[in-house]
């Protein structure tokens, strides 16, 4: 069923698709598709998740909202998992990643003007996204989205990704903060060297900037941990997190720690849905789950998988720049724009994305085992060998 009451903001879309279970998906026509996508990186747990769905039935019968003028059970609840989960101190809930990372924006400034400084500026990554509300879009490295938005706000500069040099030589009096993806999703996920968060950690605490790390699409056990930056071994001043969080549920988290846990008081931002508690429940079960049943591990595991069968098969391949990802989270970057490569994929029955241009992206479910990743695998395979 079509209909022309939708701004066309998406484009023209071929498939409907109308059940999840687990790993698949299946469309009005009765056909079945394994979800190598997983809503870019949104449903960790899979479609349809039964301790999932218990959850919010449970709740949505018994309290679905309330104003953030009460105390929200759930929302304490997901709040201290968080933080004990990733060594955070306090946390802002949001309903979505955009406004999670206008969150640390704000927070960003007002660290800044509580400081006395003008025009307090945060330095992000050329090839970075971070969302499209203004001043997200405006923080985002990616000059094509920008179009047609001007003006945008000030206060942003942008220097090249995992070039801590770049970083050092943008530095002035007014920069408040360094806002970085640890892994560049919408960018073409671009993997940065294995020090360059300790490196950005370590100039941060010199220059007595903020370190805001945007995990909206690697947090949630996307990379083998549950936040990327648990790899290097550091802690971020802030870092956001949203799509996987939720596993579909509008849900955001901006998490503080030390100074900047105490930026934003009583008046300073707010949301009328953010932290409801029908998506923190919600929330609570998705990061329950995933410590429980092993998933993160799992995702390191099937990600270096995914990494060592892809190169095996396509690393001789001349129309294949390079492979690369951390956990479940893959791009297998060609030599030429790919994008009819989604719709050869979804007429083999798989559902994948490319960004960039010329990346094929990967980002299944955590739930994935190994027979549905040589599935995925040889789709991939023989797309790229037929280009």
């Amino acid at each position: 069923m079509a209909t022309t009451a939708l701004m066309n903001t998406y484009g023209e879309r071929q498939l409907t698709l109308v059940k999840g279970e687990g790993m698949y998906l299946w469309d009005d026509q009765g056909r079945r598709y394994l979800d190598a996508l997983s809503g870019i990186a949104v449903c960790g747990l899979g479609h349809s998740h039964k301790g999932l769905a218990d959850a919010l039935h449970t709740q949505a019968s018994t309290l679905l909202h309330i104003s953030n003028l009460y105390n929200i059970e759930p929302q304490q609840r997901l709040a201290d998992l968080l933080c004990e989960q990733s060594g955070m101190e306090k946390v802002f809930f949001s309903n979505s990643g955009a406004e999670a990372n206008e969150a640390a924006i704000k927070l960003a400034r007002k660290y800044g003007n509580d400081r006395g400084i003008t025009n307090p500026t945060v330095i992000t990554m050329n090839g970075s996204f971070h969302g499209r509300t203004m001043a997200t879009l405006s923080a985002t490295g990616n000059p094509k989205v920008k179009e047609g938005f001007a003006p945008l706000l000030e206060g942003f500069v942008h220097v090249d990704y995992n070039d801590i040099e770049a970083v050092r030589a943008a530095a002035q009096d007014n920069v408040v903060a360094v806002l970085v993806e640890p892994v560049q999703g919408e960018g073409g996920v671009n993997v940065p060297a294995a020090d360059y968060l300790n490196q950005l950690r370590e100039l941060c605490d010199e220059k007595g900037w903020l370190l805001m790390l945007d995990e909206i699409q690697t947090g949630n056990g996307r990379t083998g941990q549950l936040f990327a930056f648990q790899h290097n071994g550091i802690t971020p001043d802030v870092v956001t997190t949203a799509k996987g969080l939720g596993n579909g549920l509008p849900v955001g988290a901006c998490l503080a720690r030390g100074q900047a846990a105490e930026v934003l008081q009583p008046g300073n931002h707010g949301s009328t849905y953010g932290g409801n508690p029908l998506v923190c429940q919600g929330a609570w079960t998705v990061i329950s789950t995933l410590l429980d049943e092993g998933l993160i591990d799992n995702a390191a595991a099937q990600g270096e998988y995914f990494l060592s069968q892809l190169g095996h098969r396509l690393g001789d391949n001349a129309k294949v720049v390079n492979i690369r990802g951390k956990g479940l989270m893959i791009g297998i970057e060609l030599d030429r724009p790919c994008a009819e490569l989604v719709g050869k994929a979804t007429d083999e029955g798989v559902l994948l994305n490319v960004t960039a241009g010329n990346t094929i992206r990967l980002l299944p479910p955590l739930i994935i085992n190994r027979e549905q990743a040589d599935e995925v695998i040889d789709t991939v395979c023989k797309l790229v060998e037929a280009v």
